[in-house]
């Protein structure tokens, strides 16, 4: 009879299921803004950042791909826009990206670029204006280099409907933090990725067409519960759809504008592997092999309940085969004449030296 484990589960240790659960928006993965110059960005997105341009696709001067992680800027050239709020980034070694912001210096002058050092963050500024919020591993699950959230500014009072907006409409969590000095929705939208709505009590900017992109799971249902409210306002294609406008689900009233552009995980973009290159490479330390960014462990490994089990099985079967041949070779030595034993694969004869069976 199987003793009980010290836990007592007849399972063995148990664990927080609910943390690991994901809603039906599988991923954030892109923001697309407007930029003016594409040199310009460049310096700042790959230059300073450190991140990558993509080199398959968008490879013009009209529009640039970037890389971070598994999510992207896409970023087309035309009248600079804002996003009202600002995007959290992970990207390793906190040093190394000071000193590369800091070499932006005097490229980016005459421009709004800047960036201030935090205790928990580097906060930085395109050079149109757009915040980013650039944090460490570690804070953001397994992590270590993407983006973990885009945060915008709401109206005061709105927290709570854009939670249910996101709950009811797209089946995802979403919940309403209280901590710090005014609310703010949480809306799971991947792995260790959300948007963030934070109430504010200053007057927004008005919309200038900006959006973001989201991966669902189930296709149809928040698009039939969005055409019931007259909210779409594209039908892109057979795997894309486009919505603005978060509106209270109980009196229809609009609570924040921010194009999102709907994607079901069928269409062909969806998990394609991005390239991230390693920014510490250059041509005067270059190591053959570390042209690419690596991940590097963070966790330790996780539990196998099976792995004594396996240990005994193991041990078990090499008892056995021990004991057979330890059975064989008496065998061997016992009888008379010549005679191979299989487990040496010698042939013996008595008063003789072993030699090797002929095949």
């Amino acid at each position: 009879r199987r003793a009980m484990p010290q836990n007592g589960s007849k399972h063995g240790k148990q664990y927080d299921r609910g943390a690991e659960d994901l809603g039906n928006i599988v991923a954030l993965e892109h923001v697309n803004l407007q930029v003016e110059d594409q040199g310009l960005t460049t310096l700042f997105y790959i230059s300073g950042l450190g991140l990558t341009r993509d080199p398959y696709l968008m490879t013009s001067i009209d529009n640039m791909w970037v890389n971070v992680g598994h999510s992207q800027f896409h970023l087309i050239t035309g009248k600079p826009q804002h996003l009202r709020g600002r995007t959290g980034l992970v990207i390793p070694d906190r040093e190394a990206l000071l000193q590369r912001l800091d070499k932006m210096r005097k490229p980016l002058e005459g421009t709004r670029f800047a960036f201030k050092e935090h205790d928990d963050h580097v906060e930085t500024t395109c050079p149109w204006g757009n915040k980013l919020l650039i944090h460490e591993p570690g804070r953001f699950g397994r992590m270590q280099l993407g983006m973990p959230y885009v945060e915008f500014d709401v109206p005061a009072g709105s927290a709570k409907a854009i939670a249910d907006f996101y709950r009811k409409v797209f089946e995802t969590p979403a919940s309403v933090d209280e901590k710090g000095d005014m609310p703010a929705a949480r809306v799971s939208v991947g792995p260790s990725q959300e948007l963030v709505f934070r109430e504010t009590r200053s007057k927004l900017a008005a919309y200038d067409g900006h959006h973001i992109q989201v991966y669902v799971a189930n296709f149809s249902r928040p698009h039939k519960r969005l055409l019931e409210r007259d909210l779409i306002t594209e039908e892109s294609n057979k795997y894309q759809y486009r919505f603005e406008q978060i509106t209270d689900l109980e009196s229809g009233k609009p609570l924040f504008q921010i194009e999102h552009e709907v994607r079901s995980m069928t269409n062909p973009l969806y998990a394609r592997p991005l390239v991230n290159r390693n920014p510490a490479q250059t041509n005067r330390n270059y190591v053959p092999g570390r042209d690419a960014w690596v991940a590097e462990p963070m966790e330790p490994e996780m539990d196998d309940p099976r792995m004594a089990m396996r240990q005994r099985r193991f041990e078990a079967v090499t008892r056995r085969r021990q004991a057979a041949a330890a059975r064989s070779r008496a065998t061997c030595r016992s009888r008379a004449g010549s005679i191979t034993c299989p487990a040496r694969r010698t042939t013996t004869t008595p008063g003789s030296t072993p030699r090797a069976a002929s095949d």
